[in-house]
């Protein structure tokens, strides 16, 4: 392979390693506003488990967004299970549910920071061998 053409082969992986990167990033994004959605319907619970039955509040429905409410049987909440199906819970195991997902996505993030750094090492390693064979073609 002349040098033409193993640099060419390391602009193109250089590129390739930056479009992953970019790709990775955004699903970051999407795994931290969902981490955020979780943590905003913990505080909801939270808040609505010391409220009394039939106590006026209100309620979140998202985008700084509130509606007045009625809190008929703070206690019990519907909760999605996934599939469409939704359940009955009790707050305390809608919570611990909660804490498991944003647990679950926290590593899933982990995972991702740890898929990047690697890749970042990768490209930071292909483009300093392609600036040696671009310094070696300039002699």
């Amino acid at each position: 392979m002349t040098k033409d053409e193993e640099l060419t082969k390391y602009m193109a992986l250089i590129e390739q390693y930056k479009e992953q990167m970019n790709s990775i990033e955004t699903q970051f994004s999407y795994l931290q506003a969902a981490i955020n959605d979780y943590n905003k319907a913990k505080i909801t619970l939270e808040q609505l488990s010391n409220t009394e039955s039939g106590a006026e509040i209100l309620l979140p429905i998202g985008g700084c967004t509130f509606i007045n409410a009625t809190a008929k049987n703070p206690s019990k909440v519907l909760f999605d299970i996934g599939g469409g199906i939704v359940t009955d819970k009790t707050s305390e195991d809608a919570i611990k549910k909660i804490d498991k997902r944003t647990e679950d996505l926290q590593k899933t993030q982990e995972r991702l920071f740890a898929l990047m750094q690697q890749l970042q090492a990768e490209a930071t390693d292909i483009s300093a061998k392609a600036q040696k064979l671009i310094e070696e073609q300039q002699q």
